[in-house]
């Protein structure tokens, strides 16, 4: 994100800011309803898993866990998208003021590094879980998941800290811009804080994820359904990188580098913020996502909705889940918490 230094129309006097940067109408109403509709739906996916995890009497594994804190991260931003879509919706004014926009840049980005950070330790305890059923049980334990998982917040949260205290409103033609909604930072420092924020945990996920599926291949004692509870799992959490998280790391290296080149028309200027806008508006998305890696990789949250959603058959499906939770707690079981 950036400080802003000078307006649209003193960077390119002979060009108008909708040309070079503002958004047309068309794009201001499709992001707007876009933003409305993820709201809806990440806010219900999240709140019911948030619910859901917060009457379970104690969380049984390290995955649920993660997968709580998970939940958490998503909420922190969701509550943050009805400004984004009045942002939109009113023209691409920012009506709201200066800290409503620095909160709004510091929970965008405190939730995908959060949330990208929790999928890579879902993938990391699930590594263990499957290719060292046996050596990791005195490591995966809840506790330390909790303990990692608040490292984590601390990471995340200092580091991103500094959106809080810099100026992140402007005026442009007349209308108050935020800036991280309309062009961020494109520095070179910018560039390494991406790679640095990103990288790792990309790398990291999916060598775990390739790591099961050679285990997987190879044969283990899972019963062929949770195989491919397994795979469906793994694919969910590599979906969500794909269309949520990298396409905007992608567009972004590609804004930092291009967007200051001397021989950049304007035009291509304005479809390099607008790429930008589009993927940064792709990576909540994983927020209406999310549920279903809960519902897969979360087995108290599968056995609360059934007894939510089938109370008929609570008593079959209090069975079931008294059946799994004692199969779990034998050493070779751990690779069946997909």
């Amino acid at each position: 994100m950036d400080t802003p230094t000078m307006e649209v129309t003193a960077l390119f006097p002979n060009q108008s800011s909708e040309s070079c940067g503002g958004e047309s109408s068309t794009e201001n109403v499709i992001f707007g309803v876009y933003y409305i509709l993820v709201f809806l739906l990440a806010l219900n996916g999240n709140s019911l898993a948030l619910w859901i995890f917060s009457r379970q009497r104690g969380i049984s594994s390290p995955a649920n866990v993660f997968l709580l804190h998970l939940a958490i991260a998503d909420l922190s931003y969701i509550i943050i998208l009805p400004l984004r879509a009045t942002y939109h919706l009113t023209g691409g004014h920012w009506p709201f003021g200066e800290v409503p926009c620095r909160v709004a840049g510091f929970l965008f980005y405190v939730n995908m590094y959060a949330s990208i950070y929790f999928l890579a330790c879902v993938a990391g305890d699930r590594y263990l879980a499957v290719v060292h059923a046996v050596r990791s049980l005195k490591v995966r334990r809840p506790l330390y998941a909790h303990i990692a998982s608040f490292s984590l917040w601390a990471l995340v949260t200092v580091s991103m800290a500094p959106l809080l205290v810099s100026q992140q409103t402007s005026e442009v033609d007349g209308m108050t811009v935020c800036r991280q909604l309309y062009r961020e930072k494109a520095s070179r420092s910018a560039l390494i804080s991406l790679a640095v924020a990103f990288t790792p945990p990309f790398v990291a996920t999916l060598s775990f994820y390739l790591f099961i599926i050679r285990s997987l291949r190879r044969g283990t004692r899972l019963e062929p359904a949770l195989k491919l509870k397994a795979l469906c799992t793994i694919g969910l959490v590599l979906f969500i990188y794909v269309v949520c998280f990298l396409p905007y790391h992608a567009s972004r290296a590609t804004y930092i580098l291009a967007y200051s080149h001397p021989g950049i028309s304007c035009q291509s200027r304005r479809r390099l913020m607008l790429a930008n806008r589009l993927t940064s508006s792709l990576t909540c998305m994983n927020g209406a996502l999310d549920p279903l890696v809960y519902l897969f990789g979360a087995e108290k949250f599968r056995g609360s909705l059934k007894k939510l959603f089938c109370r008929d058959k609570a008593g079959v499906s209090g069975a079931t889940s008294g059946e799994l939770k004692g199969t779990h707690e034998s050493s070779l079981s751990a690779k069946s918490e997909f």
